[in-house]
């Protein structure tokens, strides 16, 4: 089902689309531009350097600070969010807040 709805909503060089992927340990996020099928950037709680990053909400809204500031250092302000299958929920939803209040237009 991802696919189809990955299918509608589509990136471009002006307007990525902020990809978000949730597991069961992390969170990943990627701006993607599906003109050039280039990533744009890239954070996950993976990255983050604290010990204690987890999937939690706090988590996710330190990676959606975290695309935020490499989004905006690429020239990027505004985006496309692709939530996939996940709910605008939770951990979803704390990392698009964060990621709006970080600059990011959507």
């Amino acid at each position: 089902m991802k696919g189809k709805l990955t299918r509608k909503i589509r990136g471009t060089t002006e307007r990525p689309r902020l990809s978000v992927f949730r597991s069961l340990n992390h969170i990943y996020v990627q701006a993607i531009d599906d003109e050039k099928g280039i990533t744009v950037a890239s954070a996950s709680t993976k990255e983050l350097k604290s010990k204690n990053a987890r999937n939690n909400v706090a988590s996710a809204k330190k990676v959606g600070e975290e695309i935020a500031k490499l989004c905006i250092a690429k020239g990027v302000k505004k985006v496309v969010f692709d939530r996939g299958t996940y709910l605008y929920h939770g951990r979803i939803a704390a990392l698009a807040e964060a990621a709006r209040a970080g600059g990011l237009e959507f």
